[in-house]
């Protein structure tokens, strides 16, 4: 352990105000932060096309989007194809997640719909309620998004197009928390994603402490945001202490704290 003799929770988010965020909120809880991003964030270069509907699944989409110079506009009356299909004179704006939409909304565009579940399985269910047969579908995203969405969106009859925004890499010297985790030295962990749980496996096979890092995470609390990351991590054979009802990093980090003090 260190000079600190607070609990140890590892976050995992991007190296950028979002791992800021998280640590101040763990601080807030009363736990001592372990920052070790698995994440780091490559833009393409590409904005959303023409569509009926723009869907947004993170935060990080839709500001690349508008750093681009990108609004929804843009997006108006035409296709990919270059036909002229769209009959709004923008396209609707769907979004996963409260701070996706919080995200849209700064940026000065409507958000038109907002799951009840954050999940892909969630807006699919929206949008099957609402009816897209022959929609015209843009889901502009990471290149590690799940096919969930566009197979359900399909299935539902909708015309769907993907753009790929930005890549998601592994940090290079990511790490530190799954030896930590082999030491021992972890009470707990917070998972946002499917990928933060492979890349943190993967930089703790990457050091040799793969074992050791899920016997440590086995002795931790082990949180995740959505079903989708919680299914990944047991796949992996990480038991799952904690999925928040909400998927946002402030519940999952009290939903955390909160089991390590029961």
């Amino acid at each position: 352990m260190t000079g600190d003799d607070r609990p140890r929770v590892a976050v995992f988010r991007p190296d950028d105000e979002r791992l800021t965020d998280a640590v101040e909120t763990l601080d807030a809880l009363g736990v001592e932060a372990v920052p070790d991003p698995m994440l780091e964030i490559r833009p393409t270069g590409a904005v959303p096309e023409g569509a009926d509907w723009i869907v947004f699944t993170s935060k990080t989409g839709v500001e690349l989007a508008d750093e681009a110079g990108w609004s929804p506009a843009d997006a108006a009356g035409e296709g990919r194809d270059g036909v002229d299909t769209v009959e709004r004179a923008t396209p609707a704006i769907a979004c996963i997640g409260s701070s996706t939409a919080d995200a849209v909304r700064e940026a000065g565009w409507p958000v038109d719909l907002i799951p009840e579940e954050y999940s892909s399985t969630g807006l699919v269910a929206a949008f099957d309620a609402l009816g897209v047969d022959g929609v015209r579908i843009e889901v502009a995203r990471s290149d590690h998004g799940s096919h969930v969405l566009l197979d359900g969106l399909r299935d539902a009859g909708a015309t769907v197009h993907e753009t790929v925004l930005y890549e998601l890499v592994r940090p290079e010297g990511s790490g530190d928390s799954a030896e930590a985790a082999a030491r021992g030295d972890l009470a707990g962990a917070c998972f946002t994603s499917s990928l933060t749980v492979d890349h943190f496996l993967d930089a703790a096979e990457e050091r040799g402490v793969r074992d050791g890092a899920l016997a440590g995470l086995d002795d931790a609390v082990v949180g995740c945001i959505g079903h989708p990351t919680r299914e990944t991590a047991e796949s992996h054979g990480v038991t799952v202490d904690v999925v928040p009802a909400e998927a946002t990093f402030e519940a999952l980090a009290e939903s955390v704290v909160a089991e390590l003090d029961a």
